[in-house]
């Protein structure tokens, strides 16, 4: 199967005052607008198929500036986890509710007032993404790099089903703003390549291997292997 990307957008407005910015049409700050410049520089010789993205603005302008050029398709799947009465409010002030800690520790069984539960965020997240990967394999082929722009919840929920976490435990996931993780599904299991990652991503590219490799691929390499490359 093909290799997806998870960008998270950049640092927003919301971000740097500390409030939950939800759906909210909140935008990059200029420290998110800078990084997501980088993340041009970052992405540079990698062959993207496809680029998705949630259809909030401030991931709309990750792209715009990650990716210069490329036409998105905007897939609501990816969108933010609709947080209802919590959207707009200080984080600190959050973190007084009884909810916050169920939030914190079994966001399972979180649903948020007027809003969305994560469980539903989670399950719509990751057959969005599941989906456009089986996609982009038919079209594109096994080694097909794409990329997905998204929001935190979302891309760690993505992640905790990709390494068999049940949802209480995504938030042990960490992902930064302008951050790549990437996750290359299998027929036996998905792969977590890169996590948070900020730094060069050229050996994402996967290695050109024939049928019978082909059919071995869902297996871990012992010793951990010699991993792709360009």
């Amino acid at each position: 199967m093909a290799t997806v990307l998870l960008l998270r957008h950049g640092r927003t407005t919301a971000n740097a005052s500390g409030e939950l910015a939800g759906r909210r049409p909140v935008e990059l700050d200029d420290t998110g607008r800078a990084q997501a410049s980088r993340v041009a520089a970052r992405l540079d010789g990698l062959p993207l198929a496809a680029v998705v993205s949630s259809p909030l603005i401030r991931c709309r302008q990750t792209v715009g500036l990650a990716v210069p050029g490329a036409e998105p398709v905007l897939d609501e799947g990816l969108t933010e986890c609709g947080y209802g009465d919590w959207e707009g409010r200080p984080l600190k002030e959050l973190a007084g509710e009884p909810l916050w800690q169920v939030v914190q520790h079994h966001p399972s069984a979180v649903v948020f007032p007027n809003g969305e539960s994560m469980a539903a965020m989670s399950a719509r997240a990751v057959e969005a993404i599941r989906s456009w990967d089986a996609k982009i394999t038919a079209e594109h082929g096994a080694d097909a790099v794409w990329l997905a722009c998204g929001h935190g919840d979302v891309i760690k929920a993505i992640v905790a089903d990709a390494l068999g976490l049940h949802l209480d435990q995504f938030q042990r996931i960490v992902a930064d703003p302008a951050s790549i993780t990437a996750i290359r599904y299998t027929a036996g299991r998905p792969f977590v390549v890169r996590l948070n990652e900020t730094g060069e991503l050229g050996s994402l590219v996967p290695p050109k291997i024939d049928g019978r490799e082909r059919a071995a691929e869902s297996d871990a390499a012992v010793g951990g292997g010699a991993g792709g490359g360009v």
